[in-house]
Parts: structure tokens; sequence; C-alpha cells
């Protein structure tokens, strides 16, 4: 028989404590859940507000830099609008440096937008050009009115570019013959024939011409007889791949660098300088000396200590026997001297202008000087225009464009018949109306037998350092081997904008040489 069993007051008691440990036991499982939640949030909650706090500083920053940067940008674009503006200026005054004020800078411009609003300005420093060079530098600092702090400098260099461009640059249809290497570029308006090697452009203002050493058809306004590799040696007979109507062919064992024809003449009557303000020039701040009695001329001698020897020539060296004018040349003869007086030691010219009124011998050396010397004579008649000779080196100290000498010949420049057998001339080269080159010496001659203008009428070695302007047909050398055999024609960079004394300048407007951002 089964009974039913009340619960016993312990049995209620011991159920009821175990009941109370359980609720217990569940508050505290249920108070250590909350709190380790709540260390996970702020944990959780200190991670995000450092990572929003990192994020938004760095955006921040990211804001500022982009601000910062376009604050420089436009600084930049102020500083580059005083350089156009300066530039714009000097168009109209070439040789004003103190930008219309006559004042010492810097001078300070304020700078709109285009509704008026001033945005910022722009600092001008400008430093003139040293004497015996057109190049001025500007240095142009753009600063922002809503953020003075930011300011970009920039400095350019400009400069007028001087007819001294070229290695050589002609008037007249000319040859180069074999032997030739040129540095530099070369131009004539007439046509040009090149059995050298040149280093740079070689162009033409003819499409096409007759080469005067030859008979037969028109070969390119540019042209070679070398023979096209691998063949050697030169042919002097016109050449059909070298006429139109053919291809231009690229000759590259030649040009190096190239030909081009035609393209516009120069114009040769703006590089010939006006040699009559020159002695204007010379007579009120340089140096001058009229027509001498003898009518052989003057030597001048350049010394290093910036001083200048002058001689009075007093006799030329006599042709030897059988040695004569045998191409009918115009002013042929030995131009040597023989004999000559000092007349004095004299300093360089504060100008840098020497003026000779007469016939004009040069050599020597300079070291830190710009000098350029001019030989003419006025009223100005063919018969007797004046030349200049150089029998032996004329020389720089300096290679670096302190070191200048122009020689300006209202008719030739001259090698003479006793130069030295390897010569070196560091000048830019000038003949207004005639030749730069050597006269035709002969050589000897077995039938008869005859010295003729031996030993003096082969050469070895020529460099010429600078550049040469020549309004005839130029030559140091000849097809028989008389002259110099060997030639380097070298262009010295320096001329462009830093010509000599009173050599012409080019029309064109300044001409950015350099641009830097300095800061």
């Amino acid at each position: 028989m089964i009974h039913n069993q009340q619960p016993t007051t312990d049995n209620w008691q011991q159920k009821g404590a175990i009941c109370m440990r359980h609720e217990t036991c569940n508050m505290k499982q249920r108070f250590l859940r909350s709190g380790q939640l709540s260390i996970q949030v702020l944990l959780y909650g200190a991670i995000t507000i450092i990572a929003l706090t990192g994020f938004l500083t760095w955006t921040d920053s990211v804001i500022d830099t982009v601000y910062r940067e376009s604050d420089r940008a436009q600084a930049l674009a102020i500083a580059e609008a005083g350089i156009e503006y300066y530039r714009w200026h000097l168009a109209h005054a070439p040789q004003d440096f103190q930008d219309g004020t006559g004042q010492p800078g810097p001078y300070v411009h304020e700078y709109t937008d285009k509704s008026g609003t001033v945005v910022g300005t722009y600092t001008l420093d400008i430093t003139p050009p040293v004497q015996g060079s057109t190049i001025v530098t500007i240095d142009s600092t753009g600063k922002l009115a809503a953020n003075p702090d930011i300011e970009k400098v920039v400095r350019v260099r400009m400069g007028i570019p001087s007819f001294a461009k070229y290695a050589a640059v002609l008037n007249a249809a000319v040859r180069f013959g074999s032997g030739t290497e040129v540095f530099g570029e070369i131009h004539s308006n007439g046509g040009i024939r090149f059995d050298g090697i040149a280093h740079n452009l070689v162009t033409s203002a003819q499409s096409d011409y007759g080469d005067p050493d030859h008979t037969g058809q028109k070969e390119f306004g540019v042209h070679t007889h070398v023979n096209p590799p691998p063949a050697t040696g030169v042919t002097d007979t016109a050449r059909a791949l070298e006429s139109p109507p053919n291809d231009v062919a690229d000759r590259s064992d030649v040009f190096l660098v190239g030909r081009q024809f035609p393209v516009p003449a120069v114009d040769f009557a703006g590089i010939a300088s006006n040699l009559s303000q020159m002695k204007i020039d010379a007579q009120a701040s340089g140096f001058y000396r009229p027509t001498s009695t003898t009518l052989l001329g003057y030597e001048i001698v350049l010394k290093t200590n910036d001083t200048f020897d002058l001689h009075l020539v007093t006799a030329l060296v006599a042709a030897p026997s059988y040695c004569s004018n045998a191409l009918s040349q115009d002013g042929w003869g030995t131009w040597s001297i023989s004999t000559k007086s000092l007349l004095g030691n004299y300093p360089m010219p504060t100008n840098g202008l020497i003026f000779i009124e007469d016939n004009v011998w040069v050599s020597g050396q300079i070291d830190g000087a710009r000098v350029t010397i001019a030989a003419a004579r006025f009223p100005d008649n063919v018969a007797t225009r004046s030349s200049i000779t150089v029998n032996d080196n004329l020389l720089y100290t300096n290679y670096t464009g302190n070191d200048v000498i122009s020689l300006i010949a209202q008719k030739n420049i001259n090698i003479g018949m006793v130069s030295v057998d390897t010569i070196r001339i560091d000048a830019a080269l000038m003949a207004q109306n005639g030749r730069v080159g050597r006269y035709y010496y002969e050589g000897p001659t077995t039938s008869p037998n005859r010295d003729r203008c031996s030993p003096y009428h082969a050469r070895t070695f020529i460099t010429s350092y600078g550049m040469l302007g020549s309004n005839q047909r130029y030559g140091f050398a000849y097809t028989d081997g008389t002259g110099y055999v060997s030639r380097n024609l070298v262009y010295d960079t320096n001329l462009l904008y830093g010509p000599p004394p009173s050599f012409p300048l080019t029309t064109d407007a300044y001409k950015i040489v350099s641009w830097d951002e300095v800061k």
C-alpha cells in the first residue's frame, strides 16, 4: 500500500535552501556577466573614441595639407605672374631694370583676381646684366593675402640672344672641305657643300644651287661629295644622289645631327656691326687710332694684365721669288709683319672697345677681359677698306665666358702667309664685306723647279674657338693641299647671351635662359 507522504518542515527548508542557493548563484552569475559586458563596452568605446579621434585628426591634417598645397600653388602662380609681368615690361623698355621707378628695388605689386579683389602680392628683385652680357636675373616672391606665411620664390634668367649663335654663318655659297670638323651650327644664305664632319645642324636658305666647284646639275642646298659608306673618299663631280628630285639621303656619317634646307635667310646686314657707331663709342670712352701715315697699319698684342702693346707696322714680309697671286685674289699679299715700332703699352679701355682706322694685326692672350677690336676706314671706300690679320695665337685664359674677344673687320679677317704652323684663335670673327680665311700661297713645282711660296704654303692645324661670320666664301685651305690641312671650328656657347662689347644683337625679345623655384 502506498501512502501519500506529506513533506516535513525540514524537507521544505532544505528545498528552500537549495532554491535560495540557486537564485543567489544565478544573480551572481548575472552580475558577473553584466560586469564583464560593461568592461568590454568601455574598452571598445575607448578604442572607438581613440580611433575616431585619430581619424578626425588625420582628416583635419589632410584637409590642412590640401589647403596649404592649394595656397602654395596660388603663391607660385602669383610669383610666376611677376615674372611674366617683367618680361612684358622688358619687351617695351629693354634697358629698364628699375621697374619704371628710377629707384632701387625691391618692387612690390598687388595681384588681383578678375573681379579686382586683391589676392596677394609679388615682389621683384632685379639684378641687371653685367658688362658685356644681356642676361638679367629676376627673383619674384609670391604671397597670398589670406595666408601671408606662405611664400614662393621663382628665379628666372632672361637674355637677348646675339648674332653669335653659329659656329659659322655666311652670306654666300661655301665649301667645307675634307679635314674640316665643326662643333656648332652652320648656316649659309647660299648653298653649302660639306665634306668634313658636322657635329651640329647644317642649314641653308637655298633648296638647291649650282655648286661653283664643278659643272653639272644643281645639288641640294646642303650636300656632300663624301662617298657613302662602305665606300671612302670624296668624288668631286656632281652627285646625282645629292640632287633633286631625289629624296634627301640620311648622311649621318657626315651630318651627325642632320641638315635642313631651305630655311629662312639670316639678315646678314643686321649681323654686320655699325662700325661708324663703334668709332664714335671708341672715341668717347674706348681706344681710337686714326689712319697711320705709313698706310700699313698697327699691331695689337694683348696682355694678361689687362693691357695691350700697340706697334706701328713699318714693313711687311716680301713674297718669295715666284710666289705670286696665282688666283688673282683681291687684296692678295703676304700680310706678315717684317718690321714694327712700339708706340706704347695701354690699359684695356673701360668699354672694351678698340677702334683702329687702318689695317690691324692681332695676337696675344687675355685673362678676364672683354674686348672688341674693330678695323675700318671712313668714309667707306671699297678700295681702302680695312682688314684684320692673325698670324699667331690669340688666346683666352678662361673658357667660362669671362674672357671674350671679337674681331670685326670692314673687309677681311686674314691668316697671313708667315703664320704659325699650328694656330688657335679664340674669338668671334666677323668680316663685314669680305671673307674670313687665308689667301692662296702656291706650293713648289717641279716643272719648272720653283719653290714659289714654300715653306709657308702648307700649314698643319687651325682651331677657331668662338664663331665666324663671313660675307663672302670662307676658307683656310685649298684643294691642292695648301693652307691649313686640318681645321676645327668650335662654337663658344657663352657668346649667345654674353657677346663681346658692341657685338650686334638680334631683334628678338628677351628669352628665358633658366627657370628655378628657389623656395
